[in-house]
């Protein structure tokens, strides 16, 4: 949601000066998180200025998360509690304050990163469970948006490749080349896909999940 003006590099953005940004164009040269926190880091009501860098500085940002999500894993950080710090809360309760809140959230990763220096882990598993709270509420978390962006993609890849291979299949069964149906069959037995004859069609899973 965006009430204000929106400009590219100070410029109204219009076609006569041919510097219209699309979501196709953003998708393109970042994560779709990296979009999100870009689009998102300026208030609603505010004009939005969208410039070269915006990308970069949004793809910095994320990383600061990932980062401190890495090194508390690997120091051993145990999970505590998600909670919203209060100073965020009240950004967000401010008219939807995200940039406030956003400081917020980057003041919490360093405090986390420092007492994972210290080695005070359970100030750090506090300051790592408040920072997915918030990344959390922005919408923002990488760790989550891993989930959606990367395994759904890869998980549709996968299926369409392995629809071509049983397409192939019941293509050679309808021609009785029963050779060639096994083999497609026992070349995606040996990549970990299981395959299942059925009333409805052919279903695949790996290893039988």
């Amino acid at each position: 949601m965006h009430n204000g003006l929106v400009t590219v590099n100070g410029q109204k953005m219009s076609k006569s000066l041919g510097n219209s940004v699309f979501a196709s164009d953003l998708l393109g040269a970042a994560r779709p998180v990296v979009v999100r926190y870009a689009l998102a880091a300026a208030h609603y009501r505010s004009d939005r200025d969208f410039q070269d860098g915006s990308l970069v500085e949004a793809e910095e940002a994320i990383a600061r998360i990932e980062r401190l999500v890495e090194r508390a894993t690997a120091a051993g950080v145990g999970g505590a509690v998600a909670v919203v710090p209060d100073a965020f809360a009240a950004a967000m309760d401010d008219d939807l304050g995200v940039p406030e809140a956003l400081a917020v959230l980057h003041d919490t990763i360093r405090r986390g990163n420092q007492a994972i220096d210290a080695g005070d882990l359970g100030t750090a598993a506090h300051a790592v469970a408040a920072v997915h709270a918030m990344a959390g509420v922005l919408g923002v978390d990488p760790t989550t948006w891993a989930d959606k962006a990367g395994g759904d993609r890869t998980h549709d890849a996968l299926d369409a490749l392995v629809g071509r291979l049983i397409e192939e299949r019941t293509d050679a069964r309808r021609r009785r080349d029963w050779a060639a149906a096994d083999r497609v069959r026992d070349d995606l037995a040996a990549a970990g896909v299981t395959l299942e004859d059925g009333a409805d069609g052919t279903r695949w899973s790996i290893d039988g999940r």
